[in-house]
């Protein structure tokens, strides 16, 4: 499994079959480096609909016949637009042909503001818990520190934990590290950081600071699991 940040909290995961995006915001994502003609996924998914990380999924799975899979008001907000998608919600999983997938609690907001700046609620925001090729990746999505957190920790061998630490709308840095501290993944990421001027912060930093082992990836880099 060969798994790429893109900046925010865009993540890639390349099985040796299927290419799954979370999160794909690509324009108006100065850090990221891949062009969003390149971006050809047969699956996205989505945390929340904020359009910082829903905002390009539509024009995204037209292109490509992508199937959408989000919790339930997101999925059934795409689904109007005549796209594929598979609603799910918070603790409910999924066994797909490329992967299986449960839903964690985050502690956010979800909304969609359209082009004329009507603003869409779609429902409760989430966490991912992905599984494929014995491997489990959590990306956290946008939330807010929380002690359930613990569970996701001793309930799942989790290989690789994906964080925000942009602080102001997410957890900051100092919250971000107890979170990877109770998932106790093999390996922490920060994403959802210095795309704007208000989620500033210094990676490094936050993964020097680790009492479990981290890693920063630069937008477009890539690990393998």
């Amino acid at each position: 499994m060969k798994l790429t940040f893109h900046g925010q909290s865009a993540v890639e995961i390349q099985t040796e079959k299927h290419s799954i995006w979370i999160d794909p915001f690509i324009k108006g994502n100065d850090t990221a480096v891949v062009d969003i003609e390149d971006v050809k996924p047969d699956v996205i998914l989505l945390t929340h609909g904020h359009n910082d990380h829903a905002g390009d999924a539509e024009e995204i799975a037209r292109k490509n016949n992508s199937l959408i899979v989000a919790p339930f008001e997101l999925a059934e907000y795409f689904g109007t637009k005549g796209l594929t998608v598979h609603p799910m919600h918070i603790g409910g999983g999924h066994q797909f042909e490329w992967g299986h997938v449960k839903w964690t609690q985050a502690f956010h907001g979800s909304s969609f503001t359209e082009e004329d700046g009507t603003v869409v609620y779609t429902g409760m925001p989430a966490g991912i818990l992905f599984t494929a090729e014995g491997k489990t990746i959590y990306h956290a999505g946008d939330t807010a520190l929380f002690s359930d957190m613990k569970l996701i920790g001793e309930r799942n061998n989790v290989d690789v934990a994906f964080l925000p630490i942009g602080d102001n709308f997410t957890m900051g840095p100092e919250d971000a590290a107890t979170a990877a501290e109770w998932v106790n993944a093999k390996l922490t990421v920060p994403i959802h950081y210095n795309t704007f001027p208000l989620i500033e912060q210094d990676a490094d930093q936050f993964v020097s600071s680790l009492k479990v082992e981290g890693k920063v990836l630069k937008p477009g880099e890539s690990i393998e699991r």
